[in-house]
């Protein structure tokens, strides 16, 4: 019998072939914490009284910054001390970083066939470049600053195939809203989702890193795209060391397979109060109070790309706000080269600097009570942007620039061809 890509992976970082259902005890290429999840790793970590594995550990205060009040504030001095203390180089300060799981494919943490672990459920992402990432707590975090190692159950892995040409206004995000409606939340509980198919090798690697991201949000463990020449000339002169890539075998055993005509995915948004509640967003109508592109879903230059066009010579409802939050640095300052701030600025919508304020009701962009926001961010759980009576609904870039210029939710095509 064959096997999966998180079979593979597993197999080498533990050093002897694994199958599902396995613990072993694998070696980590890198593990990350912010600045919410990382304070209580850094306790636990002293109390070990062991060295730190500095290359390791990779450190990204994103979630309450800028500081928005003192116990933020007290909170990302925590992490920066520590990084100070330990000489933690891999770290990065507010104005020269951006949201952790952009920053990590950015700096070229990661790449094919490296085991990657988070201090936050969204690692999940870097499936994308075909690596085994995952979320894990605050507690394993210290003991892989300490020991690089770390133990798992080899989970079962299920694959997703999506084929057919994609319409001129569907994404990644329809793609994985589509997958989660169709399995639900739990639907890949605990396994490794490898999605494929040709409508995913058409895809940018923006669009793949949607997908991943919200494998999660099945109840995944990882999501992992085989990787391929777009995963390469990304990593072109960006990527840390070597790396190879990790593709299943012909005979690999999947637990569960779903095909997916692309030829029939339409722009979607996911309703209150879970990512599952799937339908077109040209049968959404329902009127908004706030239109949010960003997060480490969908804030990528690509992402802003496409809301532009659509804002383009347009203005954003009256009765709309619309708030735009590139990932990183990086992205901000190509933004801004693009022209796109322009574009954004002109159709009346706020641009900030990186941030996850908004993603998580934490600030900037909190909702009242009664208030509805479409998003595009991962999760519109009861409260999750603000009061537990406001209303999130999950879409691609597109829907919510379109959103925000109708007023209500939109398909794409009502604004632009």
């Amino acid at each position: 019998m064959g096997k999966t890509i998180a079979e593979k992976i597993l197999s080498a970082k533990s050093g002897k072939p694994v199958s599902a259902g396995e613990i072993v005890e694998a070696a980590v290429d890198y593990v990350m914490a912010n600045d919410i999840t990382g304070p209580a790793a850094f306790d636990e970590f002293d109390s070990l009284c062991a060295p730190i594995l500095r290359d390791k550990v990779v450190l990204i205060p994103d979630h309450y910054v800028p500081n928005k009040d003192v116990s933020s504030a007290v909170q990302a001095k925590k992490m920066r001390d520590f990084a100070a203390r330990h000489r933690v180089k891999h770290y990065f300060e507010v104005g020269r970083g951006g949201v952790c799981h952009q920053i990590m494919i950015e700096q070229g943490f990661v790449a094919p066939g490296r085991l990657i672990v988070g201090a936050d459920s969204h690692t999940c992402s870097y499936g994308a470049l075909g690596a085994f990432a995952a979320g894990i707590g605050s507690t394993e975090a210290a003991t892989v600053f300490a020991r690089g190692v770390l133990w798992f159950k080899v989970p079962e892995s299920m694959n997703c195939v999506v084929n057919g040409r994609l319409g001129k206004h569907v994404s990644g995000k329809d793609i994985i809203l589509t997958i989660i409606g169709d399995i639900g939340v739990e639907g890949a509980r605990y396994a490794s989702m490898e999605v494929e198919g040709s409508s995913i090798s058409s895809l940018p690697l923006s669009d793949r890193i949607t997908i991943a991201n919200m494998g999660i949000e099945a109840g995944a463990k990882a999501c992992i795209i085989p990787p391929d020449k777009k995963v390469d000339d990304y990593l072109k002169g960006r990527v840390k060391g070597r790396y190879r890539h990790v593709l299943a075998d012909d005979d690999a055993f999947y637990s569960d397979v779903r095909e997916y005509d692309g030829n029939e995915i339409v722009p979607v948004v996911a309703k209150p109060f879970l990512p599952s509640n799937v339908a077109p967003a040209s049968e959404v109508k329902v009127e908004i109070d706030q239109a949010y592109l960003g997060s480490c879903t969908n804030g990528r230059i690509e992402d802003l790309r496409i809301a532009a066009r659509i804002l383009k010579g347009k203005k954003v409802h009256r009765n709309v706000r619309m708030i735009v939050v590139p990932a990183t640095k990086e992205i901000f300052d190509q933004a801004a080269r693009e022209g796109l701030m322009k574009v954004f600025s002109e159709a009346g919508a706020f641009v900030s600097g990186p941030t996850c304020g908004a993603c998580l009701g934490g600030y900037m962009g909190v909702l009242a009570p009664g208030e509805r926001c479409i998003s595009s961010t991962n999760r519109n759980f009861v409260g999750r942007m603000g009061a537990k009576e406001s209303e999130v609904y999950l879409a691609s870039p597109a829907v919510v620039a379109a959103s925000a210029v109708k007023g209500r939710i939109a398909d794409p095509s009502e604004v632009a061809r």
